[in-house]
């Protein structure tokens, strides 16, 4: 991990964030590797169940792609893995919650829509502005997924953002919250999930994906196979013992 990219283990919640903040958090290729390395790490770390990802300071979560080291090495077709997405680049299986607490722009765009929630602070603005700069989002493929596909339309080719109220409007952010709150509420919201059966959150995020992908039919064949591992984990029994003793469930994971 180098100090564009910060780890935190916040009890039970690995925080994340780029920590370029004279540079609106922007992705040079020190915030890409350590965004890769810190997923890596969140994967590997038993003491972490949920990530929420943000960035430093108040005025951007990150603003995307670094235009001027793009010119300086003539960057023409970025590779799939150019900025690392959770999901398709790099497998993470344990929910990820993004924090945005100011412009979330191109590069930093993509960061919100590969996580699996979002909170944002009423200031903050989301927008797919590659449109103004001459490049392209192959990777908002799966917006219309998220969103409307005629507000997905009006954002790639307006490259116009749009405020945290409105993405709340159409289904891109789960909450939006006073930006003096956003660290409190969003750990708030990491240690709920935290809290849960971990097999049965990882099967749960699992699920949302598999059905973006396939007929209802092959997705409820794919559901039953996701969570079938759970019926028959130990945490299955645990939870209603802890039910009927009155007492807090503790989780093994298996």
């Amino acid at each position: 991990m180098s100090d564009d990219v910060l780890y935190e283990l916040d009890d039970a919640v690995a925080w994340v964030t780029i920590n370029r903040p004279q540079a609106r958090n922007a992705l040079n290729a020190a915030v890409r590797e350590g965004l890769l390395a810190a997923f890596v790490r969140f994967n590997r770390d038993t003491s972490a169940r949920v990530l929420v990802l943000t960035g430093a300071g108040d005025e951007a979560f990150c603003s995307g792609g670094d235009l001027k080291e793009m010119a300086q090495t003539e960057l023409r077709v970025p590779p799939v893995d150019y900025v690392p997405q959770p999901g398709r680049t790099v497998q993470v299986d344990k929910p990820i919650v993004a924090a945005v607490n100011g412009v979330a722009y191109g590069g930093g765009f993509l960061l919100t829509q590969s996580c699996d929630l979002c909170v944002a602070a009423d200031h903050a603005r989301f927008g797919i502005t590659e449109a103004r700069w001459g490049r392209g989002a192959p990777w908002a493929a799966p917006l219309p997924w998220l969103i409307p596909p005629r507000v997905a339309m009006e954002l790639l080719v307006t490259a116009e953002p749009i405020g945290a109220r409105r993405a709340y409007e159409v289904g891109l952010v789960n909450h939006v919250v006073a930006a003096a709150e956003l660290r409190t509420r969003t750990q708030e919201l990491a240690l709920r999930i935290a809290a849960n059966a971990p097999l049965s959150v990882r099967a749960g995020k699992a699920m949302v994906r598999v059905a973006a992908e396939h007929t209802r039919t092959r997705a409820f064949r794919e559901a039953e196979a996701l969570f079938e591992p759970v019926y028959l984990s130990a945490d299955a029994l645990e939870g209603p013992r802890a039910f009927q003793e009155k007492r807090t469930p503790v989780w093994q994971a298996e």
